[in-house]
């Protein structure tokens, strides 16, 4: 009767199948295949992405709307969430619906008033492109004329030469009629004339040798240098430019001074310059990965900085990156070009904060910050948004369609990925790697049905276990000390999680524990010899605690106890294993053994309930298999948290084995739950003055804590005896 009324106080429970899946949940889809979807529906596989993410999107097109200066966005979020692409889908609309920017090449000339420097013009766009080829046309034209206009002297004939110059800069202003150009046409005829009468006062060439007039290096003066050509942007009617950068570095967004080499070499300076991704995107918005700015060895803090200090002057400047160390302050001849961006930030939550406290000023310019959540609620609704999100996938990359029990398997996977029965991972990239790994598995199959999704992830568990296999096969040949079967004083299996790679399992671990009589508490081996990372050593803390106040009418107690992680040589890290070292170091207190095929897992607190834990199902897991090598009888099973139970989304093997009786899954809200269990030992009530009664786990524990108290007394009484004589005997 007493331990009936036990288990009622503490509510241990041994799980059902169904409690330890979401299987049952996944009721089949109503459609045969995912082509339904989207002859049903004519949502694209943003829209899908966007229904997962509505705050996101609602924050993000705001903050695309704004058009003041400075008002960039920083989205965060998980990589695989969609951030980026989404994002470039929003950043797309926008550029289409938002509004008009007008579009606009970027041209650099000479500029003959200083010499070598380069004169910006912003055009429409389009007319960047027809200067450049009208200009092209009339150096060539030049070229001819310059060697007509030459008599059988060698001296120019000023008359005719600026008769035709006339003639020809009136078309060209005709062709391009832009206030912005007029002072490159005004300064054409004077130039050439200059440079005529120049050349005349040198002398001339040889009798017969006109071409001599003709120069290269200043006729390329009236060269155009396009360097932001926006026409396909003005054929696809995009009010504003959108531009992505995947590698910056200071050439690729800050634009570069070419190295003269070969012809160019003769060429004036501003020929050789070369545009960056912002004078692309200038008028519209830049999208960009904090990652990639960050991780640049080199020059990661100098990118920041010189985006820092664009987004604060609005204005960039093409420098000579190769030689710009040794050109210092102000070695710039070109200058600053005033530029408007919006730029995307897109980062991770761990950069953000990286970044943050390096240069905590430099997201004073990113005020609308869009989160993208990791896993949304598993509703029937956000289930279909998934389906058609699938459906979308399989037209985008012209896959066979997905039947509606193989979208079930898919959503499973999904709620694994997340380790919860209420949630669903919305990390699509994890998607999209599964879609394509199941359609390799139905080979030429005109659908994908469950049985290909569980191939895949079969032929994924078989990728990932080499590690796995090693470890149990050191378990099965006794080399690794892992027992599954009968019951052990001070022993019991913890498990551990162990992630390498792309491969995440969980493995056994032996603990043990010894008792004596003495006064150093609990000693943790692993600690001693710095094996054990803090959280692991917290733990031990607290179990220490937890044990002095639980017998606190004992205190201080009269106890020495070691406990160790038997054969373990990598570390450990984690307050996991807490309750399992607490239940060894009961064992070995009480002399109660324990049943050696319940593996425990579960953190501890101060008041002895028990915390969750991560990788439960991959620790659930690992564990199945031992078992399943050294045989199951029935007996096995793992005890973890009840705060758990809702992240169990196990693999079928280790469900039918529970359906049919040959492992358990046992959860637990408190410490002696696990410890009664473990020794079908009832565990005790403490009493009001600190005490245990009756026959009872505590109460044998109590007794034996009071008989090293009496041991500890009459040893210290035998020793002062004995100091006594000495001290007598002395001279």
């Amino acid at each position: 009767m007493a331990k009936e009324q036990w288990k009622v106080t503490y509510m241990m429970q041994v799980l059902n199948p169904n409690e330890m899946t979401v299987s049952y949940k996944l009721s089949p889809m109503s459609f045969e295949s995912t082509q339904e979807l989207l002859d049903a529906s004519d949502l694209s596989l943003a829209d899908y992405g966007w229904k997962l993410q509505p705050e996101a999107q609602k924050t993000l097109m705001m903050g695309l709307s704004i058009q003041e200066g400075g008002c960039n966005v920083l989205v965060l979020g998980t990589p695989g969430s969609g951030r980026a692409s989404l994002s470039m889908a929003a950043m797309k609309a926008s550029a289409v619906t938002g509004i008009d920017s007008s579009l606009t090449d970027l041209v650099a000339l000479y500029d003959f008033s200083q010499q070598s420097c380069a004169n910006y013009i912003k055009l429409p766009a389009g007319l960047g492109s027809q200067l450049r080829t009208v200009m092209d046309a009339f150096i060539k034209t030049l070229m001819v004329e310059m060697s007509q206009w030459l008599d059988s002297n060698g001296q120019v004939n000023f008359s005719q030469a600026e008769v035709w110059l006339e003639e020809r800069v009136d078309s060209l202003r005709t062709q391009l009629s832009s206030a912005k150009l007029s002072p490159l046409f005004n300064v054409i005829k004077p130039e050439v004339l200059a440079y005529l009468q120049a050349w005349q006062q040198l002398g001339s060439e040889p009798e017969g040798s006109n071409d001599g007039v003709v120069n290269e290096g200043f006729l390329s003066r009236f060269r155009v240098n396009l360097l932001v050509d926006q026409r396909a942007n003005l054929t696809a009617g995009v009010k504003q430019p959108i531009v992505e950068e995947k590698d910056p570095g200071f050439a690729a967004l800050f634009g570069m001074l070419e190295t003269a080499a070969g012809e160019a070499a003769q060429w004036p300076e501003f020929l050789r310059l070369r545009a960056g991704s912002v004078h692309k995107a200038d008028g519209g918005m830049l999208l960009l990965h904090l990652r990639d700015l960050m991780q640049d060895e080199n020059n990661g803090g100098a990118l920041l900085e010189k985006l820092y200090r664009l987004m604060r002057n609005r204005e960039v400047q093409i420098e000579d990156w190769a030689n710009h160390a040794q050109q210092g302050a102000g070695g710039n001849r070109h200058g600053a070009l005033p530029v408007h961006v919006k730029v995307i930030m897109i980062a991770t939550r761990e950069d953000y904060y990286d970044c943050l406290e390096a240069q905590p000023d430099f997201f004073d310019f990113f005020p609308v910050k869009v989160e993208f959540e990791d896993r949304v609620v598993a509703s029937l609704e956000n289930y279909a948004w998934v389906a058609g999100y699938i459906a979308q996938k399989c037209q985008q990359h012209s896959l066979p369609h997905f039947s509606g029990a193989a979208v079930n398997e898919l959503l499973h996977f999904m709620h694994r990925l997340e380790e919860d029965q209420g949630r669903i991972s919305i990390r699509f990239a994890h998607l999209d790697q599964l879609m394509h790994e199941s359609v390799a598995a139905a080979a030429n199959a005109r659908l994908v049905t469950d049985a290909h999704v569980k191939q895949a992830l079969s032929a994924r568990l078989l990728r990932q276990q080499f590690f796995e296999t090693q470890i149990r096969d050191s378990i099965i040949d006794n080399e690794l000390l892992i027992q599954v079967h009968g019951d052990v004083v001070g022993q019991v299996n913890g498990l551990t999680h162990i992630e390498l790679g792309d491969a995440s399992f969980g493995s056994p671990i032996r603990i043990t524990a010894r008792c004596y009589p003495g006064r150093s508490g609990v000693i943790n081996i692993d600690r001693e010899v710095e094996m054990s990372g803090p959280s692991h050593d917290k733990g031990i803390y607290i179990l220490q605690n937890w044990l002095s106040a639980s017998f606190w009418a004992l205190a201080p107690l009269s106890l020495s106890a070691s406990l160790v992680f038997e054969q373990e040589y990598n570390g450990v890290e984690g307050d996991s294993a807490s309750c399992a070292e607490l239940f060894a170091l009961l064992s070995a207190l009480t002399g109660l053994p324990i049943k050696q095929g319940i593996a425990v897992t579960g953190a501890l607190n101060q008041f002895g309930e028990v915390m969750p834990i991560g990788g439960v199902n991959e620790k659930i897991e690992g564990y199945f298999r031992v078992c399943q090598a050294l045989g199951l009888n029935g007996e096995q099973g793992v005890i973890i948290p009840k705060r758990n139970q809702r992240h169990l989304i196990l693999d079928e093997s280790v469900v039918t084995a529970v359906n049919n009786g040959m492992f358990k899954i046992i959860t637990i809200d408190h410490v002696l739950e696990g410890i009664a269990h473990l020794t079908g030992s009832e565990a005790g009530t403490q009493e009001a003055d600190g005490t245990y009664s009756g026959n009872t786990l505590m109460a044998r524990a109590q007794t034996v804590l009071a008989s090293f108290r009496q041991t500890l007394e009459r040893n210290q009484a035998h020793m002062a005896y004995i100091q006594q004589q000495v001290d007598n005997n002395k001279p």
